[in-house]
């Protein structure tokens, strides 16, 4: 188990179906960590209860991410303030990126912890 950011979701904030995940570099900037799996009804109310809308500059703004592994159909995301923390389930493969290579299991909203108390990105979990 591990830590991630919440950095946007697929579907509404309100009713979100699954959730990208970001970690911090050294420098402070948001690094693309992984893609939840889908989310079960309950989490899905914990982390809409949570979601800010993104009322930032986003590191992600203009870009797009694919709905599926070698897919090229793209998946609708809505940029979220990075400030919600969520407790992930991974295992240890890692693209070459350092990304999770796999989906990730979102266990928990972790409301106590900020993005600045989890492991920086390409750390160990």
């Amino acid at each position: 188990m591990t830590e991630a950011v919440v950095g946007a979701v697929a579907g509404a904030p309100t009713a979100p179906t699954t959730a990208l995940l970001d970690r911090l570099d050294a420098s402070g900037r948001l690094e693309d960590a992984g893609r939840a799996t889908v989310l079960n009804l309950a989490l899905r109310q914990a982390l809409a209860a949570e979601l800010p809308p993104c009322g930032t500059v986003y590191p992600w703004t203009g870009c797009t991410f694919s709905a599926d592994w070698g897919s090229r159909e793209q998946l609708a995301v809505r940029l979220v303030e990075p400030v919600v923390v969520a407790e992930v389930a991974v295992d240890v493969s890692l693209d070459a990126a350092g990304r999770w290579r796999h989906r990730v299991r979102l266990v928990r909203v972790r409301s106590g912890l900020a993005p600045d108390d989890l492991p920086l990105f390409g750390q160990e979990i």
